[in-house]
């Protein structure tokens, strides 16, 4: 899998490197590699911000034709996970905002988990999937709605690609603000 965005600035996953566990439906685990990311991307009154990881962990189970390890049909399950606080910017000041808004201290991670995908052929060697997943941030879970491509590469690697908007407000995470409250960021975000 390789990139996979979700709204409240949240770009996730991305994974090339799979272990599998060996089931007839292959269980990977997702680990922390430069394939695997996700970003948190965002606005403030002067300009665009992105915080990124590639510290993550979780699981992926895939669905093959004819019992076959390399004709993909669709996900049969899907979770993940990332702390907050390995999400990074450019600026530490931008971080320990981010970190107390998203209540880091309470709750230390941000938590995806799929529900449904249907996959559709696209072109050689692409999918579309349409998903529904939870999303947990700051201690609140949402059902999020996305879009996903897949591409089945050379290598047998999968790569993943989504991007989803959403409100911090509708997380229960105010939008930080700072400067006595001359500068603020947006309620929209992009994972």
């Amino acid at each position: 899998m390789k990139r996979y965005s979700k709204g409240l600035a949240l770009i996730l996953i991305s994974t090339i490197g799979f272990s599998s566990n060996g089931y007839s439906q292959p269980t990977y685990k997702i680990e922390t590699t430069k394939d695997v990311d996700m970003k948190l991307l965002g606005t403030s009154t002067l300009h665009k911000w992105e915080m990124e990881t590639t510290s993550m962990s979780g699981e992926v189970q895939f669905v093959f034709k004819s019992g076959s390890e390399s004709d993909f049909a669709s996900l049969k399950s899907l979770s993940f996970g990332s702390e907050v606080k390995d999400l990074k910017s450019d600026s530490k000041g931008l971080d320990k905002n981010a970190y107390k808004a998203l209540k880091s201290d309470e709750f230390k991670d941000i938590h995806y988990k799929l529900i449904s995908a249907i996959a559709t052929p696209a072109k050689k060697n692409e999918y579309l999937l349409k998903t529904s997943a939870t999303l947990t941030v700051a201690g609140v879970t949402k059902q999020i709605d996305m879009d996903v491509n897949c591409l089945i590469n050379a290598n047998g690697g999968i790569t993943f690609t989504g991007t989803d908007k959403l409100n911090m407000t509708e997380y229960n995470v105010e939008p930080p603000s700072f400067m006595l409250g001359a500068m603020k960021t947006g309620d929209a975000i992009a994972l």
